[in-house]
């Protein structure tokens, strides 16, 4: 999950702006969770589509 379209219970701002330090704990936190918690879907998504036509074109050249 991404960060920029949470909103925080204690402070009702973003948490991707920090403003208080419930925001700032949060935000730290997922950061750290993983190293694809701050892509944005889409980019995930295509990440992923040019891995397996990587994987499409090798497997068709070995052949």
């Amino acid at each position: 999950m991404t960060y920029d379209r949470l909103v925080c219970a204690n402070c009702a701002a973003p948490v991707s702006e920090g403003r208080c330090p419930v925001c700032r704990a949060n935000r730290e936190r997922l950061q750290h969770e993983s190293p694809f918690a701050g892509l944005h879907p889409m980019a995930l998504i295509a990440l992923v589509a040019v891995l397996v036509a990587a994987v499409a074109i090798l497997a068709h050249q070995t052949v």
